[in-house]
């Protein structure tokens, strides 16, 4: 590849940090353990790197996780409604975005627009977020960021447990959920179940948005042991989620049923996954070595209202991951990545979008690191192999013929080299250029088929080239007393794009769309200050912008860019001993400006504001504490449609106020 980077640099010492994230620290490096790649203090790598924590969760009562991660610098979300969507990390999504889940890849069949994320917030520690290429790192389709999601860790000693729900004004619903862990000794082991239940949403005019409901069934579960130089963590996640979705013209279909129905009588999807993941950490004579291993099984169905299912397709992934992490010297250690991933996707329904397929990918890569005083370095350099083979499979909108196969062996380099100064205390500077590389999806490479929730016919080009990409990310942080001010830059150029886009085609009257590709331009940045007045650390005004530009080649602009954006935030928070230990209130104005930059098949968007708060109280008790949280999003009813969401197109809004009321109960003995 000749965009592949293999630099080494200077580096500066290192500074380790606690491992959790305070309630609203998303901009204090200093706070943030990053245990991905490589565990490090988030100053200490030239990585743009953002931590969201449980208690952030807790406070701001999102939707879903794609929600919550949405409050970030820099990342949007697609949706399809309430309940189906999907992280836009600086206008990049889908396979463009690695997601990764107790230390393995993560793949549910984001290929489509309309098929969201699809993971719970329940049971979760922390998310951390890489925002930039990072396909050295993490393998192919890490091109925009990386999304690493890291269950919750057992009590410290002896029993733990908890119960909580979340009630819903707007969807009339609920999300609850309890857990039990235990540890005694070396060993542990946990459990936690959740249910989720939502009605349709309303937007900000009061009108109903039908079969926007969903349900969500949850089953967690992990155990565990340390021995003297062995540390073991499994992983058991069971899901079944069920997502309404809305077409064109839906109510001329879909009789309105009563307010808190819930039912899935019209089109929805039905989406079960079962994942099993062992992590294993060896501790060597003077290194340490990390064997990841894990099983994915995700079967996605549609039902298209009249109670048979049409498209059920099964993704089946196998998964290995080893690490090994070497001190060479004082100042410089080196992280050697090996991964390896099999795929297997089979059609069993009666519609195909995509054919029967196995993939194969292999991952090799080299990460050096250097440290000298207020000076660090790190650079590296690998190789991926993915290995795409197709068979014929039948189509159901040309009768007679077939999908036809083809087989691809695709390799590709990719490098970074990044660095880190920090000439004074609180002062930050950062530098990274990196490499990204992804075969196109099967559904960019093979499509052949009508979309019925999107109205269009889609068709692949299977001699699509790789797609690459380059950027480079410039970081300033000054953390001076009682304020702080940071700015990310960020210039992210691609090499064979590809993108879908509308044709003068017409199949049985539906416009066809093909997948095509050229290069194409991806600029911004974000930007933030916060002030703590003297002598009242328990207040903080808080101020950040985002701003994203997207652009083909040719002059037309990519989709699915996010509107500039601007959140200005009051927080009141006081911790103490005491029967009520921690208190807070968080006012919060959310600017978003007219999108005024639309891809060819896209339409404007104008501006709008959101006023939210979130606000809660811990009570200790003998048993245990209680937690409890009040949060509301769009209280001034604002009527409006955001630029990502893919409804606007049908004339419907997104969700109007909506209250949501938290209760957790702790217990520990």
């Amino acid at each position: 590849m000749k965009y592949c980077l293999l630099f080494l640099l200077l580096v500066a010492n290192t500074v380790c940090a606690q491992n959790t994230v305070a309630p609203d620290t998303s901009h204090q490096l200093q706070n943030v353990v990053i245990s991905g790649f490589q565990s490090n203090n988030k100053a200490a790598t030239s990585l743009n790197i953002e931590g969201y924590s449980r208690q952030q969760m807790c406070d701001n009562a999102p939707f879903n996780l794609s929600d919550a991660l949405a409050k970030m610098p820099g990342i949007s979300q697609m949706s399809t409604g309430n309940s189906i969507s999907k992280p836009v990390i600086r206008g990049l999504y889908g396979n463009r975005i690695l997601v990764l889940y107790s230390g393995l890849r993560f793949d549910n069949q984001q290929w489509q627009d309309e098929h969201g994320l699809g993971l719970s917030q329940i049971g979760l520690d922390r998310v951390e977020i890489i925002k930039g290429p990072a396909s050295l790192l993490y393998g192919s389709d890490a091109m925009g960021g990386v999304i690493n999601v890291i269950e919750e860790k057992p009590v410290a000693e002896g029993y733990k447990a908890d119960i909580g729900t979340q009630l819903f004004a707007n969807t009339r619903g609920t999300l609850t959920d309890a857990g039990i862990s235990k540890r005694h000794k070396d060993s542990w082991w946990r459990v936690r179940l959740g249910l989720e239940n939502h009605a349709d949403y309303s937007d900000g005019k009061g009108a109903r948005v039908l079969n926007s409901r969903n349900q969500g069934y949850y089953l967690k579960a992990g155990m565990g042991f340390k021995r003297k130089n062995w540390t073991q963590e499994n992983t058991f996640n069971f899901s079944l989620n069920k997502f309404g979705f809305i077409m064109e013209d839906l109510s001329s279909s879909f009789a309105p049923d009563g307010r808190w129905e819930r039912g899935m009588n019209g089109p929805h999807h039905i989406v079960v996954l079962n994942l099993f993941n062992s992590q294993n950490t060896f501790q060597l004579k003077s290194s340490r070595l990390q064997l990841n291993a894990g099983v994915q099984s995700n079967i996605r169905m549609e039902d298209e209202g009249a109670g048979q299912i049409s498209l059920n397709m099964h993704l089946f992934s196998a998964l290995q991951n080893l690490k090994w992490e070497k001190q060479l010297r004082k100042n410089l250690s080196f992280t050697g990545n090996q991964q390896l991933t099999f795929e297997n996707n089979t059609n069993y329904g009666g519609r195909i979008i995509i054919p029967d397929a196995s993939f194969m990918e292999l991952n090799l890569a080299g990460y050096l690191k250097w440290t000298r005083n207020k000076f660090i370095a790190e650079a590296g350099g690998g190789i991926n192999s993915k290995y795409i083979h197709t068979i014929a499979t039948r189509s159901l909108n040309i009768p007679g013929e077939a999908i036809q196969p083809f087989t691809r062996n695709n390799i590709t380099g990719n490098g970074m080299v990044g660095a880190v100064y920090m000439p004074a205390d609180g002062v930050n500077l950062k530098f990274n250029a990196s490499t990204g590389s992804r075969s196109p999806n099967l559904a960019e490479l093979s499509s052949n088929g009508l979309h019925e929730g999107v109205y269009r016919y889609e068709i692949g080009d299977p001699n699509l080239k790789i797609e690459q990409n380059l950027n480079t990310d410039i970081d300033v942080l000054v953390n001076k007393g009682s304020w702080a001010a940071g700015a990310s830059g960020y210039y992210n150029q691609f090499f064979n794009y590809v993108y879908l886009t509308p044709t003068t085609e017409k199949f049985y009257g539906f416009p066809v769309y093909r997948y095509k590709q050229q290069g194409a331009l991806i600029y911004g940045g974000e930007f933030f200050g916060t002030y703590t007045p003297a002598g009242k650390k328990e207040w903080q005004l808080k101020e950040v912008f985002a701003i994203t530009n997207g652009v083909l080649a040719d002059g037309n602009y990519l989709p699915f860019i996010p509107a500039y954006k601007s959140t200005t935030s009051l927080r009141y928070e006081k911790i103490r001993t005491g029967k009520i230990t921690r208190i807070f209130v968080a006012p919060e104005l959310v600017y978003v400006f007219k999108q005024d930059r639309p891809a060819q098949f896209e339409t404007m968007t104008g501006s709008y504001a959101l006023l939210n708060l979130s606000s809660g109280i811990t009570i200790n008790t003998v048993s245990g504490n209680w937690q409890i949280g009040l949060a509301g999003t769009n209280l001034t009813n604002t009527v409006y449609a955001d630029h990502l969401s893919r409804l606007k197109y049908y004339g419907l809004n997104n969700q109007g106020r909506n209250i949501v009321l938290s209760l957790r109960k702790d217990f520990k003995w």
